[in-house]
């Protein structure tokens, strides 16, 4: 039996009192030995009295008798439920308890909103050619001056603090065919900084025989403005945009994101945001050849005859 760590009593403690009390001592003396009350050592005499040394025991907080939930008032509940309804507005209609109501919405597994809308279908797309469709996205990474906590593990006390060095940006695109990827780091994110890149990437895909149709991005102000159209446009690329709030639209930009971040940024330690940039090319030479899926080999073989 586990006893609380500030129980004043204890099966054995109580044992004591009574055995006291039968001995002829006065209840209130018992009392204020134990640093009880008197209606306390009554009521484990009169149990020991009653069914001996096992009645001295903590009994169940469990009810004597228990009411069941009809199973009509259940499926009211779901009913109402499912019609987006809270557990406290539910209780108040059927006028029950709220933790009766919350107790059968978990049963049921109704607690949560999420579970009263299905799942969304997971699409997945593949374009068949190379240059269908480039996927485009930024990330920031902060300026590097010294070796930091991720290597040091010191969060406080640290010698070096380089606090306000400010941020840069890694611009990634990856073709979603065969996932032919190229990134720069940059010191921003405006429209020019993405117009920019956008135009390197193009050539640098046409440096490689692959035509561009198209190109997607989320909903950042850089690729929204006039400048970033204009440019599209210029090129012939139908722009499309990821819905709101849902970056697996654009995941295939997302998992190669983070991707760059496990083997490139965070992959050493760099004593400068220099060194780091320095080390993307190379790390991008390694990452075109070897990141293909099985299915895209004949893709990579052609476009490298």
């Amino acid at each position: 039996m586990n006893i609380h760590k500030n129980a004043r009593t204890t099966p054995y403690s109580r044992l004591l009192m009574a055995r006291r009390v039968r001995a002829g001592e006065r209840v209130v003396k018992v009392a204020a030995d134990f640093c009880v009350s008197e209606q306390t050592v009554r009521k484990w005499v009169r149990r020991w009295q009653v069914g001996g040394e096992m009645a001295l025991r903590d009994r169940s907080s469990r009810p004597a008798r228990m009411h069941a939930t009809p199973a009509e008032r259940i499926t009211d509940i779901e009913r109402l439920r499912r019609q987006r309804m809270t557990s406290p507005a539910i209780a108040r209609q059927l006028g029950m308890p709220n933790s009766t109501v919350t107790k059968i919405l978990r049963r049921l597994c109704l607690n949560r909103l999420t579970a009263l809308d299905p799942p969304a279908p997971v699409v997945r797309y593949q374009r068949a050619h190379p240059g269908e469709l480039l996927h485009l996205d930024t990330k920031k990474l902060g300026r590097i001056a010294g070796i930091g906590h991720r290597i040091t593990g010191r969060r406080t006390g640290a010698i070096n603090r380089h606090h306000g060095i400010g941020w840069e940006c890694l611009h990634v695109c990856i073709d979603d065919a065969c996932r032919l990827a190229y990134s720069e780091v940059l010191p921003d994110e405006r429209k020019e900084t993405a117009t920019g890149f956008l135009e390197r990437a193009l050539a640098w895909f046409a440096g490689r025989g692959v035509a561009v149709e198209r190109v997607m991005t989320d909903n950042g102000n850089c690729y929204r403005s006039q400048m970033f159209r204009q440019a599209c446009a210029k090129h012939g690329l139908r722009h499309l945009r990821t819905r709101p709030y849902t970056p697996r639209t654009n995941g295939k930009a997302e998992r190669f994101i983070q991707t760059s971040l496990r083997e490139w940024a965070y992959a050493q330690p760099y004593v400068s945001s220099q060194q780091r940039s320095a080390a993307l090319s190379s790390w991008l030479d390694h990452y075109n050849p070897a990141s293909l899926h099985p299915s895209l080999y004949a893709i990579e073989e052609k476009r490298f005859c």
